[in-house]
């Protein structure tokens, strides 16, 4: 059976029939070819299928696209902005924290709701804050280098300076 919602994605509002049973990474990848969500593990444990649902990290593998109408949903493909990278996707450049880049797109998503709850987080934080993404290649000393850095980017590019907590 198929339901017609309304998906906000990346500031753009989007009506399409989607079937009940389908989740929003499948409805993501297939009807709006937006392909930095990918499927890992399916059971919402690997983070490669986050996306910002209201801006809090969700594993899109495990909810219902319909159960998704009414809310802003963020992906990769949205954070950039006028063809300019986002402060934290390019502290993941500048520090190559990633190899294969397969978990990338849901490290950084989860990177930016780690930073808007707390723009100066400790090595610590973040660790246990990025606890739900998996890098299969090990990456997780970059990650750590590139979030740390990403902090002070993002606290820069929004004139905000705090210490660290």
């Amino acid at each position: 059976m198929k339901q017609i919602v309304n998906l906000r994605i990346n500031g753009a509002e989007h009506e399409t029939a989607v079937h009940t049973h389908h989740t929003l990474l499948e409805v993501l990848r297939a009807e709006f070819k937006l392909f930095g969500a990918r499927e890992g593990c399916g059971i919402g444990m690997c983070g490669a299928c986050t996306v910002l649902l209201d801006g809090k990290p969700t594993s899109s593998c495990l909810l219902l696209a319909a159960l998704a109408e009414g809310k802003e949903i963020l992906t990769i493909e949205g954070l950039a902005e006028h063809g300019k990278l986002h402060p934290i996707q390019e502290a993941f450049i500048h520090h190559n924290a990633f190899q294969c880049a397969y978990c990338t797109p849901g490290f950084i998503l989860s990177t930016k709701s780690l930073l808007e709850e707390n723009p100066a987080p400790t090595a610590e934080q973040i660790r246990a804050y990025l606890a739900g993404n998996l890098c299969r290649c090990g990456s997780y000393v970059k990650i750590q280098e590139a979030v740390l850095d990403a902090a002070a980017r993002v606290r820069a590019h929004d004139g905000n300076l705090p210490t660290q907590k």
